[in-house]
């Protein structure tokens, strides 16, 4: 009975290294809520910088990877008809590069004669613009003037020969434009093979991914994650490139009883840039101003095509594409705006069409994550 007495030191003298151990555990998670915020942003950086640098490596495979989700409900109505998913793949990939090439011929030899002579329209769209609006005449002239204040008959002479004598030679150029038109024909080769192996290979990916997740519950969220993200892209951009369609025939008509030259090249035109938001509408009403008013003698007949174009855009964006997309494509206004000025500076143009199909995926995940509820509601309109 007198060994009693010797536990009662032993647990006094462990107690307080259980209180200290319990008071020093939430210093732990404190640490780690201090240093969350700066690795978010170190690994949001390192992501950014690796987007940028690696772009000719990603680029490929987004474009395929969005690409497939957009024509997966066509390999799969093709399965349904017992046709194998390689040559389902083949038949689309094959009618696709078909249409792409049909159309690039047929419109990109006007396109071409009117780059070649983009200097002389410039100069035609000078003197028209200062035949209609006298008064820049006036200013032009009163600004060459006071350039040339103080100088004699002589100088005035001998800068009028020495002006057309200008002769710039640009080798690096020419060379810049080879090295960029054989980096888009790989990346364009890379994306398609890509494309066909994606569209190949079925439901393999979707397969690997739920074999990978540990629990049952992430095997069924990875499952609906993936089937939403594939849905809503394809419906988006088929619903979308449908629209654009539309309003390009019926820009191109309109243009075409208006007397425009090459009609359907730029009605075709101002149809892909419709598919880049906010910008593509305002550079192809800019577009059709200076296509009018180098077709049309008066002001108000050169404010017609860029007119047109403006009123069916305008009623395409506020009804038309509500109306068809519902509202499950209802982003935020700012946030889609954000996110284009964000892909067009990582990755320029594809950048720009890939942005709001970004975005839905994000969107779709975040509604699927309780803990991104927040992130969720912020992309909401």
């Amino acid at each position: 009975m007198e060994a009693n007495p010797t536990p009662q030191p032993i647990t006094a003298a462990i107690d307080p290294t259980v209180e200290v151990v319990t008071q020093s555990a939430p210093s732990t998670p404190a640490t780690v809520a201090k240093t969350t915020p700066v690795q978010i942003v170190l690994v949001v950086l390192g992501v950014i910088a690796f987007l940028y640098f690696a772009r000719p490596v990603i680029l490929p495979i987004f474009l395929a990877c969005v690409a497939g989700m957009t024509l997966k409900p066509l390999i799969r109505w093709l399965s349904y008809c017992h046709i194998p998913p390689a040559l389902s793949a083949a038949v689309v990939l094959c009618l696709l590069v078909a249409a792409i090439g049909i159309g690039f011929f047929q419109l990109g030899r006007p396109a071409l004669t009117w780059m070649n002579e983009a200097p002389q329209h410039m100069t035609e769209l000078r003197q028209r613009v200062l035949t209609i609006f006298p008064r820049l005449a006036r200013f032009s002239q009163a600004a060459a003037a006071v350039n040339n204040l103080g100088a004699t008959e002589e100088e005035k002479k001998e800068a009028q020969k020495q002006a057309p004598t200008v002769e710039v030679k640009d080798s690096r150029g020419t060379r810049s434009i080879l090295n960029w038109t054989g980096t888009l024909l790989v990346g364009i080769g890379e994306t398609l093979v890509l494309l066909y192996l994606l569209l190949a290979s079925g439901d393999l990916f979707l397969q690997k991914l739920v074999h990978v997740m540990p629990t049952l519950r992430d095997k069924k969220r990875a499952v609906e994650i993936s089937r939403e993200i594939q849905q809503n892209i394809s419906n988006y951009l088929f619903s979308v490139s449908l629209i654009n369609i539309g309003l390009g025939i019926v820009v191109s008509g309109g243009l075409y009883f208006m007397g425009v030259p090459n009609a359907a090249m730029w009605g075709m035109l101002v149809a892909v840039l419709n598919f880049v938001p906010y910008f593509g509408p305002v550079a192809g009403v800019i577009l059709l101003a200076t296509v009018g008013l180098l077709t049309f003698d008066t002001l108000w007949k050169g404010l017609l095509p860029p007119a047109w174009y403006l009123m069916f855009h305008l009623l395409e964006a506020n009804l038309i594409t509500p109306v068809l997309l519902g509202r499950r494509f209802t982003l935020n206004p700012a946030v889609i705006f954000v996110s284009l000025i964000f892909w067009m500076w990582l990755w320029g143009v594809p950048g720009a069409l890939l942005s709001v199909p970004i975005l839905v995926s994000i969107k779709v995940v975040c509604d699927r994550v309780p803990t991104l509820s927040s992130v969720s509601e912020l992309l909401t309109r």
